[in-house]
């Protein structure tokens, strides 16, 4: 059995339990890295990055590995669909560029024309008094000018503020879809009215009708999926694995084809 090192602690969730899932496998099968990469036609070093958690393995080394250790590639094609989502995320984020602005630099006026010191701080002096003279003059001069007019600037303000509110309604969000369990048995398998799939593969971060159909049947087995929101999230996950367990199954928290016909039994 391997000694794998610790995943990187930022690893998203979804990531590394397809590692984990990887490197169990790996461990399983008895192979080396060596006779992996023999295997699979990926180098030893490639591996090293896949199973370390540094890089994405691609969905052909992922399906090479499975048919290496003769696994059903079904279970981990989907979990690395769900990983490729997450990093994908993570690398868009990780690309937004940061933006530096550089400061300007400002040579002495007295190193860039030779002139004395003492002249250009006079210069300085003379130009701040005159900026000064002008501001005051200015601030005095609209003073005067909005006195006498008595407020005029202040009326139109609530006009405008109400015309603003009319012309930008509040945008409204479409409402969520609502699941609703009609459970009735056909041919000996149980149905909840919102999806007949016996087949569609399932993990965390899915979601849609399936996974409402799934959550019917897992409640209507004994196991709280959570809500019935058609969101495959932790809730359900460890639902499935205690169906999976009861039934028999690898417990791995993925429906597949073995897990559908359990919970429609």
């Amino acid at each position: 059995m391997s000694r794998w090192a610790a995943l990187p602690a930022e690893l998203d969730p979804r990531v590394r339990q397809l590692v984990v899932r990887l490197r169990r496998l790996k461990d399983h099968s008895g192979l080396s890295l060596r006779q992996l990469a023999a295997r699979t036609g990926y180098s030893q070093k490639s591996w090293e990055r896949y199973l370390g958690g540094r890089s994405l393995p691609p969905r052909e080394a992922v399906d090479a590995l499975a048919r290496a250790v003769d696994e059903d590639p079904t279970r981990l094609l989907a979990l690395h669909e769900v990983a490729a989502e997450a990093w994908g995320n993570r690398r868009a984020e990780a690309a937004v560029p940061e933006v530096t602005v550089a400061e300007p630099e400002f040579l002495d006026d007295a190193a860039a024309h030779g002139h004395p010191t003492s002249r250009s701080l006079r210069v300085a002096l003379v130009a701040g008094a005159v900026a000064l003279v002008l501001a005051v003059s200015t601030a005095a001069l609209l003073v005067v000018r909005l006195s006498g007019r008595d407020g005029d600037v202040a009326h139109p303000t609530a006009p405008l503020a109400a015309t603003a509110k009319s012309a930008s309604p509040p945008a409204s969000r479409p409402p969520a879809p609502t699941y609703t369990c009609l459970l009735e048995r056909i041919d000996d398998r149980w149905y909840a009215g919102i999806s007949r799939t016996r087949g569609a593969i399932l993990a965390n971060g899915h979601a849609g009708p399936e996974v409402a159909e799934a959550q019917c049947l897992l409640r209507r087995a004994g196991f709280s999926p959570g809500g019935i929101d058609g969101i495959f999230g932790p809730v359900t996950e460890r639902a499935v694995e205690q169906a999976q367990q009861r039934a028999g199954l690898v417990m791995d928290g993925i429906i597949g084809p073995h897990t559908w016909k359990a919970l429609r039994r």
